[in-house]
C-alpha cells in the first residue's frame, strides 16, 4: 500500500476513535464549568451504549437506538445531578458510585435480555460507508463549534461559567444556581451518552464494560483543553492518535503490554505537563449552600 493510502487510513481511524472522546470531553466541560465534577462519564457512556443496543435490537431502528441511548444517559445524569446538586453528596464519591452502579446494571440487563453477561445480540447501527458520513460524527463536530459559541457567546454560557466561579455572586444577581448546575450535568449526560451510542453502533453490539476507560481519558482531555470545547476536542484528537498508533504498532516487534499502555502513558505525561498551567473553575466540587 502506498504511503498516501496508509496516511489516509490512519487519519480516518483517528477520526473514528476520537468521536467518543470529543463528545464526552465537550460534555464534561459543561458540567465542570457549572461547578460539578463529573467522574460519572464512564457510566454515562455505558448507559448510552446499552440504551442504543436495546433500542435498536427491539425496534430495528437506528434512530430509536439513538433516542433510547440519550434517554438512558439523561436518567443517569439526572441521578448524578440530584445527588450532587440537590443532596450535596460528595461529587467524586458520587461519580465513582454511579460508574459501579451502571456497570452492574448493564451486566444484569444483558443477563435478563440476552442470557449473557458479556454482550448483546448484533445490531446494525447506521449504514454508512465512512465515519465522515456518520450522523454522530457530524454531531460531534457540531458539539465543538456550538458548544464553544454557547459557552462564550451567549447569556446562558456566561451564567453557567459564573456559577462555577462564584455561585453566591450569581445567586445574588437572581440566577438560579441549582438550575444552571442541573443543566450543565444534563448536557454532559446527553453528549457522553451519544459517545456510547457511537461505540455500540461501531461495534454492532453492546459488550460488558465497553467504555474501557474512555470516560477518564475524556476527563483528561478536558483538563488539557483548559475547560473549553475546542481545547478538549484537540486533546481528544491527540489521545485518539495515540490509540490509533497503538493499533498500528501491534506487529510483535514491541512488547504488546507496552504498546497497549501507550494511550495511558501519554495521558499521564501530558497531564503532568499541563495540569499546573490550567486553572479549573474556582468553585468546582463545592456544593452551594444558600
Amino acid at each position: 500500500m502506498e504511503m498516501e493510502g496508509i496516511l489516509t487510513l490512519f487519519l480516518l481511524q483517528v477520526l473514528r476513535i476520537s468521536v467518543p472522546y470529543v463528545l464526552t470531553s465537550v460534555g464534561a466541560v459543561f458540567s465542570e464549568r457549572a461547578g460539578i465534577i463529573n467522574l460519572a462519564l464512564e457510566g454515562l457512556i455505558l448507559a448510552g451504549a446499552f440504551g442504543a443496543a436495546i433500542g435498536q435490537h427491539f425496534s430495528g431502528s437506528a434512530a430509536t437506538g439513538v433516542f433510547a441511548g440519550i434517554l438512558c444517559g439523561l436518567l443517569v445524569a439526572l441521578l448524578h445531578a440530584f445527588l450532587t446538586v440537590t443532596l450535596k453528596v460528595d461529587q467524586i464519591v458520587t461519580g465513582i458510585a454511579i460508574n459501579i452502579l451502571v456497570m452492574g446494571a448493564t451486566r444484569f440487563g444483558l443477563n435478563i435480555l440476552f442470557g449473557s453477561s458479556l454482550n448483546s445480540e448484533r445490531i446494525d447501527g447506521f449504514a454508512v460507508s465512512s465515519v465522515l458520513f456518520d450522523p454522530i460524527f457530524l454531531v460531534a463536530i457540531a458539539a465543538v463549534v456550538f458548544g464553544h459559541l454557547l459557552l462564550f457567546k451567549t447569556p446562558y454560557g456566561l451564567r453557567l461559567r459564573s456559577v462555577g466561579e462564584s455561585a453566591e455572586t450569581v445567586d445574588a444577581a437572581g440566577v438560579k444556581v441549582g438550575l444552571m448546575r442541573y443543566s450543565g450535568v444534563l448536557v454532559s449526560g446527553v453528549l457522553a451518552a451519544l459517545a456510547g451510542v457511537f461505540l455500540a453502533f461501531q461495534q454492532h453490539s453492546f459488550t460488558d464494560n465497553m467504555s474501557a476507560g474512555r470516560g477518564y481519558i475524556a476527563l483528561a482531555a478536558m483538563i488539557i483543553g483548559k475547560w473549553t470545547p475546542i481545547g478538549a476536542a484537540l486533546a481528544s484528537f491527540l489521545f485518539a492518535g495515540a490509540e490509533s498508533l497503538e493499533m498500528w504498532l501491534q506487529t510483535g516487534l514491541i512488547p504488546s503490554q507496552l504498546v497497549q499502555a501507550l494511550p495511558y502513558v501519554l495521558t499521564l505525561l501530558v497531564l503532568a505537563g499541563f495540569v499546573g498551567k490550567s486553572r479549573a473553575p474556582r468553585e468546582i466540587g463545592v456544593p452551594y449552600e444558600k
